[in-house]
């Protein structure tokens, strides 16, 4: 797949935190609970850590209580792709990718019961965001 951003993996690697990389550009999954954005309730906009682009905003942001940050919708329909994940085996999941970049965010997930008005939870890593706050 082509995106608007594309670098190599070394221009990535030396753009990016060793964690972000892991977690951005190798699907990783950082440890719940220990991200920067899990219980901020901060009014802002959530970008891609890895290229700026507008992904998420506070007002579809929802506490979940599942280690990471959640929210409902993204900030725009071709914000964010999904695509299938087999990576756990019996465990299908949909994984969450920055559609500007590429860039593994972590996985959405239907039909929870939380009462959102998607009935979606986008799970997303905090280390794949970085919040501007609203002024």
């Amino acid at each position: 797949m082509t995106y608007k951003v594309e670098k190599s993996d070394e221009e990535w690697r030396a753009q990016l935190s060793p964690e972000e990389y892991h977690v951005l550009r190798e699907a990783g999954t950082e440890r719940a609970f220990t991200g920067e954005y899990t219980d901020t309730k901060t009014v802002g906009v959530y970008a891609c850590r890895a290229c700026g682009a507008e992904l998420f905003r506070s007002e579809t942001k929802f506490e979940s209580h599942c280690g990471w940050p959640s929210f409902y919708d993204p900030a725009a329909t071709d914000a964010v792709e999904t695509r299938p994940d087999h990576s756990l085996p019996g465990r299908p999941r949909t994984e969450v990718l920055c559609a500007t970049c590429g860039s593994h965010l972590g996985h959405v997930f239907e039909g929870e019961g939380y009462g959102t008005p998607t009935d979606l939870r986008y799970c997303i890593n905090s280390v794949s965001l970085r919040l501007t706050p609203a002024e």
